[in-house]
């Protein structure tokens, strides 16, 4: 049986009115998002006792954590392959989830020897938000353009997309936005639509809720920890933008990104710029940093990564669909780019 308390019960009855209504329930486990100092009180249930985005460890509680800095890191390297060199983080004050993902993403922006801007506020209401957006008004104002902001989730991102809209900030050429936990009501409310960093959610909960199970068999509360990782990018309209200057070689990319589950080749890229074989590939090594042939790989690869995850399609279904007409070189060229084989990188994410 799952019963679940709603996140003002303990504004409401307090400490021991959580505790009296896990006992009236006969509760043999919890799992709580807590992020609230006051913990000591859940240890008198003597049950397991798995806490969410808890900061400190004690030997009676488990915790669920995600890699807070991986996140972070994966965000910079994302806008550095677009090719950006002013990053900024906008953060919640109060959560360690938050400061940890804006250390991984400064940390992150400081190895690529870009130039990092942070600004943090609490969590507002829509009455409060209504009062307290000046600062952020100001700040966002403020930054150098064009800027790559990561937002410590995507309600954060929503707010900054708003207030793009009234400053005139144009997203994605201006200003390149993007979130975490892929909350699609919230990313698909505002034009353009807001990227986001999707988490291992799924793989987490029932990693969860099958050691709970164990535990309350077992009847040992001997604790763990369990990190949710991030997985990959949702892209949407608010990152389709590089930073680069040449139109002839965003043009070239848009088409690549466009037709990446065709069969390209860089001789017929040719014939949608003005740009002779040799002309085209020195001035896209300038503004990209790297290859056609490299970032066309790189696009499939991410095209079949992202299959891997989200359908049930075969491995072989996949790797011609996204263009590749050798599949054992397929499989070849997934493994250097991402470390794993296609079959192991969908047991890995997928499970």
């Amino acid at each position: 049986m799952f019963y679940r308390l709603p996140s003002y019960f303990k504004k409401l009855y307090g400490e021991m009115g959580i505790i009296d209504r896990i006992k009236e329930w006969e509760i043999n486990g919890v799992i709580a998002q807590w992020e609230y100092q006051e913990i000591k009180f859940l240890e008198k249930l003597n049950i397991p006792v798995f806490l969410q985005n808890y900061e400190e460890d004690a030997g009676w509680f488990s915790k669920i954590a995600g890699d807070y800095t991986e996140v972070g890191t994966m965000a910079a390297n994302f806008f550095a392959k677009k090719r950006f060199e002013n990053f900024a983080y906008y953060g919640n004050k109060n959560f360690l989830w938050s400061k940890g993902r804006a250390e991984g993403y400064r940390r992150q922006v400081e190895k690529l020897g870009g130039n990092y801007y942070y600004f943090e506020s609490e969590y507002l209401t829509n009455s409060q938000w209504s009062q307290h957006h000046i600062q952020l008004d100001e700040w966002l104002i403020s930054l150098p353009k064009p800027v790559a902001v990561f937002t410590c989730d995507d309600y954060f991102a929503l707010q900054v997309a708003e207030m793009c809209k009234i400053n005139e900030i144009d997203i994605p050429n201006e200003l390149s936005l993007l979130g975490v936990d892929n909350d699609e009501l919230i990313c698909n409310l505002t034009y353009p639509s807001i990227s986001s960093i999707v988490t291992d959610d799924e793989n987490v909960g029932y990693t969860t809720g099958k050691l709970l199970h164990e535990s309350m068999l077992k009847k040992d509360p001997t604790p763990f920890n369990i990190i949710k990782k991030p997985i990959r990018i949702e892209a949407r309209q608010s990152t389709e933008k590089y930073n680069i200057k040449n139109d002839y070689i965003s043009h070239v990319i848009r088409h690549i990104e466009e037709n990446i589950t065709s069969d390209l080749s860089i001789d017929d890229l040719t014939t949608i710029v003005p740009l002779g074989r040799r002309n085209m590939e020195k001035k896209f090594k300038e503004e990209m940093g790297t290859t056609i042939y490299q970032f066309i790989l790189e696009k499939k690869v991410d095209y079949f990564s992202e299959k891997l995850i989200t359908t049930d399609k075969s491995i072989l279904d996949i790797a011609i669909e996204a263009g590749f007409n050798d599949v054992r070189n397929a499989y070849r060229v997934f493994k250097r780019f991402t470390g794993y084989t296609p079959m192991n990188f969908r047991k890995k994410y997928s499970e």
